[in-house]
């Protein structure tokens, strides 16, 4: 693929350190997908609100991700960020906040996320107002989905479709949706829309905790997904942030190896953007190579750990893959 001008400048000026790591993490990447891999990718932190969704919704159409893990925060906020976008309000001055000020943002409904500003009213709320119809349904007919795929049913309706306020192709739900690529959302219950299903539950709107998938059947689900794409595919896994939307999937594979006593490959490539740096006791910031204590990674797997601000990084990774 012949490279645009950030991938060259990437390739010019990116040649030491986290940024030599950043051009051989890219160029592995590519070589993995090359060989025929697929590339399960992990979003923690709060990646949706930081507006990734324009390169990773492009990433996705190329068939360059092919299975998502992800809070539940980030699946929300890429839909908060659809419906809502003309109402965020950013705050560069966010250090400098009293808490008199955030008071202030708090009673006008603007929750916010570091410099970015969420509205209550026009994002979450409006959210809350066509799943609680979808949640109610799927309960009285005893079904059970998944986060995303309760998202995907309104997302498909046209009354939500008219309160779109960015142009869809850089929503990386719509473009998951799309494509009908597995999402993996552990610990989804960790988010505003698992609240709302909290409140749901409470007041009689839903009756079944089970109406939305939680953390053991996710987990079933990508055991299944791992074992049939491994018959034919090496996965990779290029985790963006730390916590459960990176811990959660790694572990299907020593669930598999050592419970299951399956003959199953591990996984087939690593990087991990973090800027949670190298310490005792930390899984955020543990080197990969810990990682092959507990059977989730082999000596030679291609490992790389970009030690720096994702919001930053991933952008230029995928800038690289993409050829711009």
């Amino acid at each position: 693929m012949n490279k645009g001008p950030v991938s060259s400048f990437i390739q010019q000026h990116f040649r030491h350190f986290n940024a030599a790591a950043l051009v051989d993490a890219s160029k592995a990447y590519e070589s993995h997908l090359q060989n025929g891999g697929k590339m399960l990718v992990t979003l923690a932190g709060a990646m949706s609100t930081a507006e990734l969704g324009q390169s990773l919704a492009e990433m996705i159409r190329r068939d360059l991700v092919h299975a998502i893990s992800c809070t539940g925060a980030n699946l929300e906020e890429d839909i908060f960020n659809l419906v809502a976008h003309e109402h965020y309000e950013r705050v560069p001055h966010y250090r400098e906040l009293s808490g008199e000020a955030e008071t202030e943002l708090m009673n006008r409904g603007l929750n916010r996320v570091t410099d970015t500003c969420i509205p209550e009213e026009e994002a979450m709320r409006k959210v809350q107002r066509f799943l609680n119809e979808k949640w109610a349904a799927a309960d009285s007919q005893g079904k059970s989905y998944a986060p995303h795929q309760f998202l995907w049913s309104i997302m498909k309706e046209k009354e939500f479709q008219k309160g779109y306020q960015i142009n869809p192709k850089d929503s990386w739900m719509v473009a998951a949706m799309e494509k009908n690529i597995p999402i993996f959302t552990p610990g989804w219950e960790d988010s505003t829309l698992g609240n709302f299903f909290a409140a749901a539950l409470i007041k009689g709107i839903v009756k079944k905790l089970t109406t939305v998938e939680h953390g053991i059947p996710t987990m079933l689900r990508l055991a299944q997904w791992y074992q049939e794409t491994t018959k034919n595919h090496s996965i990779g896994f290029f985790q963006i942030g730390g916590g459960i939307a990176g811990d959660f999937p790694i572990c299907v594979v020593p669930m598999l190896e050592k419970d299951l006593k399956l003959d199953i490959p591990r996984w087939g490539y690593f990087c991990q953007i973090s800027d949670s740096t190298t310490s005792y006791g930390s899984y955020s910031g543990a080197t990969p190579n810990e990682k092959i204590t507990w059977g989730k990674l082999e000596i030679k797997t291609p490992k790389f750990i970009i030690e720096s601000d994702a919001t930053i990084v991933a952008p230029l990774i995928f800038a690289y893959l993409l050829g711009w």
